[in-house]
């Protein structure tokens, strides 16, 4: 068995493994950069995956603050529907949130432009759900981070 440190024989050029085998491609590309073999790495595919990292962070911003503000949207249009299981969904939201900021703290310039796409789909999301005519719901997000992340929610 190879160990993590030793670099996989190359099977094909690099942008043909990257298309073929993603997973090869990434243990070998791991093993080059642990080796400093540098001039052996795909760095255009390279480049492309860690932005593609990146990305993927941003959208997970954009997941928790939309399941966020939709739940928010509907406690505050909904209010005789208000259940625990929407409770939970913020708690562990806020919690979500709050890690993925803790891990990531370069998303943080990012909030608002996160905020105001999330909001966008959960608007949409809101009306689906509760049947509510989009028009009731705001156009802009009405709540500020300190709402989204703390305000308090209870069944009472």
């Amino acid at each position: 068995m190879m160990s993590v440190f030793e670099v996989p024989p190359k099977s094909a050029p690099a942008d043909q493994q990257y298309e073929r085998d993603f997973y090869s491609w990434a243990l070998r590309q791991a093993a080059l950069l642990r080796a400093g073999r540098f001039t052996e790495l795909d760095i255009t595919n390279i480049a492309e995956e860690l932005e593609t990292l990146g990305r993927a962070e941003f959208n997970s911003l954009v997941s928790a603050l939309r399941v966020l503000t939709l739940h928010l949207l509907k406690w505050d249009h909904q209010p005789e529907k208000r259940s625990r299981s929407w409770v939970v969904s913020i708690v562990v939201q806020r919690g979500e949130l709050s890690e993925l900021l803790a891990d990531n703290p370069g998303l943080k310039p990012r909030l608002d432009e996160a905020t105001e796409r999330a909001y966008g789909r959960a608007r949409r999301e809101a009306a689906a759900e509760t049947g509510i005519d989009i028009k009731l719901f705001p156009q802009t997000c009405p709540y500020d981070l300190a709402a989204i992340t703390s305000r308090e929610i209870d069944l009472r």
